[in-house]
């Protein structure tokens, strides 16, 4: 049994000032209330002490925050024995009860229990004392890259186990975290409990053979029980004390992502005594195929094979859904998970710099078919080497999140870190060095050694990207493609080809083109969020191109999104402009780059995008903004997800089309690709009988296509097995676009909007958008033929003045 301890109080001293002003007893004035878990930042907001740091320019003047001591206080009633357990306390922390110290933490990813058995039935004093990081970690050795912007000094960051993007990233504020994240607990004593259970498919045939690990608190008899779906005991043993007993499924009901099938969860039961531990898992079996490609010579694959089945991973990169990690809603993670599978992926990528989600993150994801990615939480730089108390602290964290996640279907791979063993490389490569990675031993020993106990059978990679002859080659492993955007060199085997290079022509999106790459676990472009997003977080002064405030929502090189434009869509002249601009820009290249990586199927098996949402309200990576709103992009990666894919591929004056079946079964169908006048109307079509096979990538037609501003060339699909696609044969900003003559209608529909729109002549990026961001449209961000219609559904309104309906075309000189 349990009761949790939610209700506290916070005050902030001068580092040193609280225990001699007696703020372990809770005395003195000034104290605000808080909640845990919560974050400090927000409690000092709804105390009116503190300006919204997602406001304005508010950012800045919240540093402070970061240098203060801060007291959390609460008065508990204790039973006089059990234990007091904190599930999360960020970071460097020293817990006191009646003003008696009775530990410290100094992890964020690891919980903290101390014994109370030795203490009094009665009311009393509970305090945490948080100190500065900075402070608590001055003075050790620092190692920082020569060849990169130092973005660790200040911070220190790398010698704390914290998350690694409170400081700020090129997407997020810096705004470090501190307090009480997690639960907060009492838990009474009463016998051995159940501390850990696994389930693990080992074989899948007629029968199912599982292996259930069990670690108890104390020896006791153990019953395992495993229930089917509809709640029928399958399998049950027996266990004396900790360890593992095999189990044998009859009939199993397999686990697939949502794409691929169902998702039907047997319950596993462990029952000692009067306690139990209930677990919801699958069966199914995941590996890791690294074999050679024999159709690439010199190359090998690196592909997920779920239930003997490989997969082409269709996901995107997953980054804390606030800054204020111990506040993020639970409706947060269902509607953002929901929108990944809504947007045909079937895997996220829990990124290294962030945290490890709650449960109710994996949880969703084994609900949803959704696999998951996990990195341990290390990103961008180089670690102590070497450094006992470290390593023991990373051993200890390594392996409670190892116990806490191992059970979920979902999880697919465990990865060390982001992004060091390559920026390491890139750092080398710049200075003419040949040094290893700090930290390289935490990679490829210390977390090894806590898998191979805990979890042996879930695949895992030493960091991102990895693999073939140097991190990031396209020969083997996955690559992180910062060509595209950054200007980064690609890495075709060993080397780097050329010099970085961040021209418009050096980061256009149509060099994704020249990646071979295996697997692809980053690759994006930065946009803007929908311009209601903006107005609602900035102030109306900053609501301009070059102001301050508008410019502080940029945490990349601002110069970099004029890159990106001045090749599609040219530079705007307005905010508006810039969100219009970047967003288009954004989905049309990452609808280039993800029909390039499927077309490649199965020589690469994998495209996750950089990144799916936000920390805050800004200018990023993501799909979705933070106001939940969906980007063009998210909508035509909806697209270019779709389980079964048409694309079309210029050759020089040819282009080909090519279809990408991600399903089981083979699909049948007539297509029909039409050159089609943007004035209305068609210069020619054609109709092309396909056959392509399960799980293949396949070119259907070649023929000649030449460029034009005045003709796009449309392909769709007679039996509906793919969504309908084009090819632009210019770029946008030079497109003869033809006043569209939209036709709009609309229908309540219970408590939603049904919104039918006409178009005369061809309408290019046609986007409905509301002030209200909690309205959700079923389909945004589409062309319209000359002729075509189509139905959107709206639902959170019924009012058909809370929609603006608009197309590209009324910027066209057309």
């Amino acid at each position: 049994m349990s009761k949790f301890v939610s209700a506290w109080r916070i005050r902030d001293f001068a580092p040193g000032e609280g225990a001699r002003a007696g703020a372990a007893s809770g005395q003195g004035e000034g104290w605000i209330p808080a909640s845990a878990p919560d974050d400090t930042y927000r409690a000092l907001v709804d105390a009116g002490r503190l300006a919204d740091p997602y406001v304005g320019r508010n950012e800045i003047p919240a540093e402070w925050v970061r240098d203060r001591e801060w007291w959390w206080h609460t008065q508990v009633d204790l039973a006089g024995d059990g234990a007091l357990v904190f599930d999360g306390l960020d970071t460097f922390a020293d817990v006191y009860l009646d003003g008696r110290l009775l530990g410290s933490a100094d992890n964020m990813f690891r919980s903290w229990r101390f014994d109370l058995g030795h203490i009094a039935p009665g009311t009393h004093d509970l305090a945490l004392c948080f100190h500065p990081t900075a402070a608590k970690v001055a003075g050790a050795p620092l190692p920082v890259w020569e060849a990169f912007a130092d973005r660790i000094s200040r911070s220190r960051r790398t010698l704390m186990r914290k998350a690694q993007f409170g400081w700020g990233w090129d997407w997020g504020p810096d705004l470090p975290t501190v307090g009480i994240w997690q639960p907060v607990r009492i838990e009474r004593r009463g016998g051995a409990v159940v501390r850990s259970l696994n389930f693990t498919t080992l074989a899948i045939a007629d029968v199912a053979e599982v292996v259930v690990d069990i670690d108890l608190s104390e020896p006791a008899e153990v019953m395992v029980q495993l229930l089917d779906p509809a709640g029928v005991s399958v399998a049950s043993a027996r266990l004396d004390g900790s360890g593992s007993v095999g189990l044998t499924v009859a009939d199993p009901q397999l686990w697939w992502t949502a794409d691929l099938g169902a998702q039907p969860l047997y319950t596993l039961v462990a029952r000692t005594g009067d306690a139990e531990l209930r677990r919801q898992v699958g069966i199914r079996t995941i590996a890791l195929d690294q074999s050679p490609d024999p159709d690439e010579p010199g190359t090998t694959f690196f592909r997920f094979l779920l239930n003997g089945v490989p997969i082409f991973a269709r996901g995107a990169n997953w980054v804390p859904a606030s800054s204020f990690v111990g506040a993020i809603p639970d409706a947060a993670y269902a509607d953002l998970l929901a929108r990944a599978v809504s947007a045909n992926m079937n895997m996220i990528r829990v990124w290294g710099g962030g945290i490890y989600e709650p449960d109710l993150f994996y949880d969703i994801c084994d609900r949803l078919g959704l696999l998951v990615w996990q990195d341990f939480m290390f990103a961008c730089a180089p670690y102590p080497d070497g450094d006992p108390a470290f390593d023991a602290n990373v051993r200890a964290e390594v392996a409670e999140q190892v116990l806490r996640l191992r059970h979920h279907t979902c999880l697919a791979l465990w990865c060390g870190n982001n992004e060091n063993q390559a920026l390491q490389w890139f750092n080398n490569l710049a200075t003419g060095e040949r040094a290893e990675v700090g930290g390289l031993a935490l990679y490829e020993e210390l977390i090894p050694r806590v898998l191979d106990a805990l979890d042996p059978e879930t695949p895992y990679r030493a960091g991102s990207p990895l693999g073939g002859p140097s991190p990031n080659s396209m020969r083997g492993g996955d690559v992180h493609n910062w060509t595209v955007w950054h200007g980064i060199p690609l890495v075709l085997d060993a080397d780097a080809v050329g010099e970085k290079d961040t021209t418009p022509e050096g980061v256009a999106f149509t060099r994704y083109a020249e990646d071979m790459a295996r697997f692809v676990s980053e690759f994006g472009l930065q946009a803007a969020p929908d311009i209601g997003t903006l107005r609602r977080w900035m102030a109306p002064e900053d609501l301009a191109l070059g102001a301050p405030g508008f410019l502080e929502r940029i945490k990349d090189v601002a110069d970099k999104a004029t890159a990106m434009m001045i090749p599609v869509t040219g530079l705007p002249a307005t905010i508006e402009d810039f969100v219009d601009f970047t967003m288009i820009a954004q989905a049309e290249g990452l609808k280039f780059g993800i029909e390039h990586y499927r077309r490649r199927k199965p020589h690469c098996s994998g495209a996750l995008i950089w990144q799916h949402n936000d920390c805050w309200p800004c200018v990023s990576w993501s799909l979705i903004d933070y106001d939940g709103i969906a980007k063009s992009s998210w909508y035509a990666t909806r697209r270019a997800f779709a389980p079964v894919l048409a694309s079309f591929r210029r050759d020089g004056d040819m282009v080909e089309l090519w279809i990408a079946n991600d399903t089981l079964a083979p699909v049948r169908d007539v297509a029909t690709i039409a050159l089609a006048r943007l004035a209305g109307g068609t210069e020619w079509t054609e109709r092309v009988d396909l056959e392509v096979a399960a799980n293949r990538s396949t070119c259907v037609w070649r023929g000649p296509v030449a460029d034009s501003v005045e003709n796009v060339l449309t392909v769709r699909s007679a039996g509906a097995s793919f969504p309908d696609n084009r090819l632009l044969l210019a770029p946008v900003k030079e497109l003869v676009l033809h006043p569209a003559g939209l036709a709009i209608s609309h229908e309540a529909s219970g408590d939603a909007l049904r919104i039918t729109i006409a178009a005369e002549r061809y309408a290019l990026a046609v986007h409905l958008r509301s002030d209200d961001p909690s309205l959700r449209f079923d389909d945004n961000h589409f062309d319209l033929a000359g002729g075509e219609a189509r139905t959107v559904t709206v639902t959170g309104t019924t009012d058909p003045g809370s929609v603006e309906i608009r197309c590209w075309n009324a910027r066209s000189p057309g």
